[in-house]
């Protein structure tokens, strides 16, 4: 795959200079192993015991930190370290800066539905611009988790189900902040997580077990971390889950061998929020001594907030549990990324940067084009929108004026006063004399779904919707519903949403729904009975200009779907690069009891009710003419496939190309479709364009029966169109 995304730079992490090597050499020689192990040790400071916080950074027991806001406070510790500390080294500060920092974009899971790696990493430029100036030198960003259960909060984190997207966007990402012009000539590392599969926790419920394959772990899990550090990612995080047994904080599998041994990798691997001292919880350590020996022979160079290694390590040493160049190799990581991120030479952050970067005209104009793009029309009969300005509009729902459920979740430094909600961005679209109802209609979540919800008002949202020409209806859910420990058994509309809805559409009015939300939804009810939805997803601070932008016809969207919409929570998972099986739902099936047998439910299709690759716009896009320009491929040459697109219709419009292939006969069985090639253009009405996109053979390998990646000659079927489910089909041959 190509990872280039534009000509800006980004500092590469992963590049060994010999001169940073020596510096790092001399001062190894001169740390006691207490010293050491302070350089293996980050905290989220304890203002309320600073005496106590100070004496461990002057005595060089702490290395890195988290979770501190204030620039004054950052300057404050990085003297002590640098002026007071014997040996003068500099503290790391990160930061969970996950969709912005003071300027908050959409979720990542939105942003990725941009299907726009160029401005992906625009925005994740201007973050780490912004953290800069805060102080931050470590962005714990991107998570590059693959996720196909909506259940799981953190799939509002990522970029969705698929791999060969999540690379595309991990790069963007690193790239993005990890950029050479930042703030005070700042320097950040990007910090991919959650090292691995952590989004294939069972249930969907965080922090749950992930039992898979070998071969799905390295075909579809491993490859976004790989594409991430490729791109110069100076560390990596490991995930809270076990796999197949082993938790990731103990797992020398994936810490040494495919990090260290197969990848070659020399950045810093730093443990998730106390997860070395929750091996004790796992069940694979007796107490925190042996979890930090447990974590270190795996290969954890830094402990976060667990004080394992602190309090255990250098007597596992002296004791001869661990040897001290196990610990020389961690600390020899973590001072080789301290030299590179600059920290030594310029330790401290002008205060007076925020004013100039913070919330920056060109940022949240930014803020706006990704919120604009990240959202996905999925439905509009009878092209009920866009709306004609002069339309009498009743404005329904919870989140109709709702600041802080638009920043969604791990909204950093972001303040929901500073977020346009969406009667603000009709207003300011429309102007003083718009033409609106405002009805909130009911709670959110309400009390638990209790008739007594104060703010229940269905009588009144009904009577506005009567009064209307057309009733548009923000209904989902709150920021803390998805996120972090927020998985939910029940995808739905929350509360009294769901009455809500079906009441004012009973009316007879036309209705539109704008859905708010940090994961894909199950709105079967409103996709039979609504002729337009919107899915916003949590917007960030430019949510509600967005929202009016596109219901008005002032931005034609252009979202597509990343993550598969399910009619039900008894389809998950629901994902479209699924296996054949032996008795395929779109085949004849084995006839048993006179009934087919084949893989599929009694009483559910097996599709998503909208697919990843899916969503609408305002015009229309026609496909033809598909060509294989390379009918016979070697295996180390290149597919070439062109196809002609067209906008049928009457407005301009971008279209997202996709271009999808199946491996027909494999070593191992192999994925329905897979997504190989993308790209994003803009048409004018009746304008056409032929569009070519090329394959390398390299990336139609998978790992085989010795678990090596292969690239297997035979035959391929190929598909291009506008997403997972649809297109012009070709074949080709990879030959030997």
């Amino acid at each position: 795959m190509d990872t280039t995304m534009n000509a800006a730079p980004a500092y590469d992490f992963t590049a060994i200079d010999s001169e940073i090597e020596a510096r790092v050499d001399d001062l190894l020689t001169r740390m006691t192993l207490e010293e050491k192990v302070g350089q293996m040790n980050q905290v989220s400071p304890n203002w309320d015991a600073r005496e106590e916080l100070e004496a461990a950074i002057r005595s060089g027991q702490v290395g890195s930190v988290l979770n501190v806001w204030e620039v004054a406070k950052i300057n404050e510790m990085q003297r002590i370290a640098v002026e007071e500390s014997r040996l003068g080294i500099p503290l790391i500060v990160g930061t969970d800066v996950i969709h912005g920092y003071r300027t908050i974009f959409p979720i990542p899971l939105a942003e990725s539905c941009t299907w726009d790696p160029d401005l992906l990493e625009q925005a994740a430029r201007a973050a780490a611009d912004e953290a800069a100036a805060g102080g931050t030198d470590w962005i714990f960003a991107p998570m590059v988790d693959v996720a196909r259960d909506p259940r799981w909060g953190r799939i509002a984190e990522g970029a969705g189900e698929d791999p060969f997207l999540g690379r595309a966007l991990a790069v963007a990402r690193v790239r993005g902040f990890q950029a050479t012009d930042l703030a005070g000539g700042k320097r950040i590392v990007a910090c991919p997580k959650h090292y691995v599969a952590y989004g294939l926790a069972e249930g969907g419920k965080d922090y749950n077990t992930v039992d898979l394959s070998e071969r799905a772990l390295r075909d579809v899990y491993l490859p976004p971390f790989k594409a991430a550090l490729d791109a110069g990612a100076g560390s990596i995080m490991s995930s809270f889950n076990e796999i197949a047994g082993v938790p990731a904080s103990a797992n020398a599998f994936i810490l040494r061998q495919i990090l260290r041994d197969e990848w070659d990798w020399p950045g810093v691997v730093l443990s998730d929020y106390d997860a070395i001292g929750e091996l004790i919880q796992h069940g694979v350590a007796a107490d925190h001594k042996e979890a930090a020996l447990k974590a270190v022979l795996a290969g954890e160079d830094i402990d976060m907030m667990s004080q394992a290694f602190p309090d255990h390590l250098a007597d596992l040493v002296r004791e001869g549990k661990v040897p001290e160049a196990l610990v020389d190799e961690a600390v020899r990581r973590v001072l080789r990324l301290k030299f590179m991120l600059g920290i030594f030479e310029n330790p401290y952050t002008d205060p007076a940067l925020q004013a100039d970067v913070l919330l920056q005209p060109a940022y949240r104009e930014l803020a706006l084009r990704v919120a604009q793009k990240s959202a996905v029309l999925l439905k509009n009969e009878g092209s009920l929108l866009p709306l004609a300005p002069e339309t009498k509009v009743a404005l329904i729902g919870p989140l109709v004026d709702d600041q802080p459920e638009l920043l969604g979740s791990w909204a950093c430094d972001g303040k929901p006063e500073e977020v346009e909600t969406v009667l603000a961005g009709f207003k300011a679209l429309l102007g003083p004399k718009a033409a609106l109802t405002v009805v909130k209609g009911c709670a959110i979540e309400g009390r638990d779904g209790a008739d007594d919800d104060p703010e229940l008002d269905i009588e009144g949202a009904v009577k506005a919707a009567r009064a209307a020409d057309v009733a548009v209806l923000v209904l989902g859910e709150s920021a803390m519903m998805s996120g972090e420990a927020h998985s939910r058994a029940y995808l739905g509309l929350p509360g009294k949403q769901q009455a809500l809805l079906e009441a004012v559409v009973a009316t007879g009015k036309p209705v539109v729904v704008v859905v708010i939300a940090g994961r894909p939804l199950v709105l079967g009810w409103m996709a039979q009975h609504v002729p337009a939805i919107l899915m916003a997803w949590q917007g960030g601070i430019r949510s509600g200009r967005a929202v009016a932008d596109i219901l008005y016809g002032e931005v034609n969207p252009s979202g597509r779907l990343t993550a598969s919409f399910p009619r039900t929570e008894g389809q998950i998972p629901v994902y479209y690069a699924h296996k054949s099986t032996g008795r395929p739902v779109n085949e004849r099936g084995v006839i048993q009891f006179n009934r087919a047998h084949k893989v599929k439910y009694l009483d559910e299709s097996d599709l998503p009710l909208y697919g990843f690759g899916y969503g609408l716009t305002y015009t229309t896009f026609e496909y033809a003419d598909l060509a294989v320009e390379t009918p016979e491929v070697p295996i180390d040459g290149i597919v070439t496939v062109s196809v002609t697109v067209r906008n049928t219709g009457e407005r301009a419009g971008d279209e997202v190309v996709q271009l999808y292939v199946q491996d027909l006969i494999g070593e191992v069985t192999r994925p329905v479709r897979e997504l190989k090639g993308f790209c994003k253009i803009s048409l004018q009405p009746g304008e056409s364009r032929r569009v070519t996109l090329n394959v390398p053979a390299s990336e139609l390998g998978f790992h085989g029966l010795a678990m090596s990646y292969i690239v297997e000659p035979g035959e391929f079927k190929i598909w291009v169109g506008p997403n997972a489910y649809e297109g012009l089909e070709g074949r080709f041959v990879l030959e030997a």
